[in-house]
């Protein structure tokens, strides 16, 4: 049997992109197999037979990591196998999805799966790069009706120069500033991730024109795929709503719909809707004996999004009555509880975060085992969006994909500024609760997050702020761009651009759409609408707080550090972890770390206590060298002469002949056991025996 294949392939910063397309994976409606480097990535996409009765696109994009694709075998002892996905295959999955998502036609509704697999990783290349191309290539080619090609990059600066597509080793250099991955078509962005350093919004927009620029020659090249083996588009049913139900609900709404959505608090705006949602249903059901009641609800949806877009666009008439630049009313409030080590809240509008920050020794740092990396984490920050912050009621089972994502982000906004473990050398981390969400609660989680960890005394380089930035677009390219969206702006907006940073440069920027696009112009006024938004935010953090605290909370461990020699490791640890078990309870620690390069970490409650133990450990790690003087006390009294203890577990030995000048014939007429001498070493043998005299000192 042969295996039949054509390939394809385009080079990106001087490495080889190939697009493999074969019978592998031959019952999906299609499958490409795309290599960059030695990374390796299966995209698969499968369409149903048949439309769900759902009035949403029913498209599903899974991320699957294999652990074999980065030549590990890891998981628990029992477990040797992936189970769920890691939150970087959570994020990398929502990266394809929120790219490709925008260009399918909101009225299908067959269920659609992408499947992104990770075949092999080479620890430079990052798979989520090639498996968009290969997403965006295999929907080309598939019979799925699909509006693409669309493709993506990553662009790094670092120092004073901007790579495409950098090498992870690339992005550890001392001299990196930021890296952004963005993804579009036709010049415009509709995809954006950005992490960094202080970036400026002049770098960040050069990035992105690179981007664009970099796209559209990914784009050229998987238009020549398609058109050489690209199937027809299937012809499938869209939803769409009869023309005498449509003609009934708009003349319905037409007078009602405003009074109900422009109005400035959540709970009335919802109150207000409620009852419309409530009389409009009734009004329709009795014109209509077999109402559709999904058509019925995509009209209410449809007319309240015409509405927004309307006002702002023709009398910048927002919802709450604000101005396009205006931010709502902030709050904010530090050392609200007096056990937890740091903790803040801060109010923007009626969304509430409620963030708490606690410190632990470097022990409690959480182990990272995924494909991609094994390493740990001193820096967490986790977000919960309980049910109630929105006046549902729901489950708590723990986190879901947009709980993570936007724990992701907010912790990106804040990583760069995180002082260094030798600076500060604690295990942080930061637990954001939503008390109330209506628009942007993870940049609020930015927000109260950093004063929280001002509170705690975490030396943090400066407070970060964030903004939630929309957009609503309209024809012949006009467009007005909204600060600190909320409510059906952030619902039925055609933008959300989520910006934070300090008030020297932004940290992190996550960016989706609706619409085809943005243009560089419409990046560059949204940054700069951003920017003053986020220069009012830090202005009142400020206020509340303008530096971390002198002096973390009594309730939190005290930690002191000190570096011994990595060879002496071993005698602090002991056989068995015997020694350092020892030390803990001796003088009643929360417990000793130790790292490879010789950091040794001592944490404890009573600073008297752990001091004692510095000293000790000090005199165990101690290293002798002959001509030192030492002091110690007489532990033994021998024929041939006495034992010093030196502290530390270690001794030495006077021998008679180095007691005094002349004959001594009985070392008891010398020194008695308690005496406290001072000596020279006169021998500091490899195995650790050490040979004192009193007579050459």
């Amino acid at each position: 049997m042969k295996l039949e294949k054509k390939q394809f392939s385009a080079e990106v910063n001087g490495k080889t992109l190939t697009l493999e397309i074969s019978p592998l994976a031959g019952q999906a409606n299609s499958a490409v197999l795309a290599k960059y480097g030695e990374t390796a990535v299966l995209v698969t996409v499968v369409m149903s037979k048949r439309d769900e009765g759902v009035d949403y696109l029913p498209l599903k994009v899974d991320y699957e990591e294999k652990f074999y694709a980065a030549g590990k075998i890891i998981g628990s002892r029992f477990i040797r196998r992936e189970g769920r996905p890691s939150e970087e295959a959570i994020l990398a999955g929502r990266l394809v999805d929120r790219a490709i998502r925008p260009l399918f036609d909101q009225r299908v509704r067959r269920e659609i799966q992408v499947v992104v697999t990770v075949l092999a990783f080479d620890e430079e290349n990052e798979p989520d790069f090639v498996g968009l191309i290969a997403a965006s290539t295999a929907l080309g080619i598939s019979d799925v009706p699909w509006n693409g090609p669309i493709s993506g990059v990553r662009i790094a600066k670092v120092g004073k120069e901007f790579l495409v597509n950098p090498n992870n080793s690339d992005l550890a250099k001392p001299d990196f500033v930021f890296e952004t991955f963005a993804a579009g078509r036709d010049g415009k962005i509709n995809m954006i991730e950005l992490a960094g350093k202080e970036a400026s919004e002049e770098d960040v927009l050069k990035a992105w024109t690179y981007a664009a620029e970099e796209i559209d020659k990914l784009i050229n090249f998987q238009e020549s795929i398609v058109q050489e083996v690209g199937k027809p588009k299937a012809e499938i049913a869209l939803a769409e709503v009869e023309a005498e139900l449509r003609a009934e609900a708009l003349k319905f709404l037409a007078s009602r719909l405003e009074e109900a959505v422009y109005e400035s608090s959540k709970s009335g705006f919802q109150e207000k809707l409620a009852d419309l949602r409530k009389s409009y249903f009734e009004h329709l059901q009795a014109k209509f004996e077999n109402l559709n009641y999904k058509a019925a609800e995509f009209l209410f949806e449809e007319a309240i999004d015409e509405l927004v877009h309307k006002n702002i666009l023709e009398k910048e008439k927002r919802p709450d009555g604000r101005r396009l630049d205006e931010v709502r009313e902030l709050y904010a409030e530090v050392g609200i509880f007096e056990r937890t080590h740091g903790s803040a809240l801060f109010i923007r509008g009626n969304t509430q975060a409620l963030a708490v920050t606690t410190l632990a020794p470097p022990g409690a740092e959480q182990l990272i085992e995924t494909m991609e990396r094994t390493a740990t984490r001193r820096f967490l920050l986790h977000y919960n969006f309980p049910p109630y912050s929105v006046g549902e009621i729901g489950s708590f089972r723990g986190p879901g994909r947009r709980e993570i994502g936007h724990g992701a982000l907010a912790e990106k906004g804040l990583r760069s500024l995180i002082p260094s473990q030798e600076q500060f050398p604690y295990t942080i981390r930061v637990v954001s609760e939503i008390l109330s969400s209506n628009g942007s609660s993870s940049m609020a989680t930015v927000c109260a997050s950093s004063l929280s960890l001002f509170d705690a005394g975490v030396p943090l380089a400066k407070l970060a702020a964030g903004i939630a930035m929309g957009m609503m677009a309209g024809e012949s390219g006009k467009y007005k761009i909204l600060t600190d969206i909320q409510g059906p702006e952030d619902h039925h907006g055609d933008m959300d651009l989520k910006a934070a940073g300090t008030k020297d440069g932004l940290t992190a920027i996550q960016m989706d759409v609706k619409i085809e696009g943005l243009t560089m112009e419409m990046l560059q006024e949204t940054l700069k609408q951003a920017k003053k938004a986020r220069l009012e935010i830090l202005k009142l953090m400020e206020s509340v707080i303008h530096s971390p605290r002198p002096e973390i909370s009594v309730y939190a461990p005290n930690i002191a550090q000190l570096r011994v020699n990595p060879e002496k490791l071993g005698a602090v640890i002991g056989p068995g972890g015997k020694m350092i078990k020892g030390l803990i309870k001796k003088y009643e620690l929360i417990g000793i770390d130790v790292e490879d390069d010789g950091r040794v970490f001592v944490s404890g409650s009573k600073r008297d206590k752990m001091d004692s133990a510095v000293e000790e450990i000090k005199a165990i790690t101690r290293d002798f060298k002959v001509g030192e003087v030492i002091e110690g006390t007489v532990i033994k009294i021998l024929d041939f002469g006495a034992i010093v203890d030196l502290g530390g577990g270690k001794d030495g030995m006077i021998h008679v002949s180095e007691l005094k000048d002349g004959f001594v014939k009985n070392v008891s007429d010398v020194l008695k056991v308690g005496d406290f001498v001072k000596a020279k070493i006169v021998r500091a043998d490899e195995d650790g025996r050490i040979g004192l005299s009193i007579k050459q000192l």
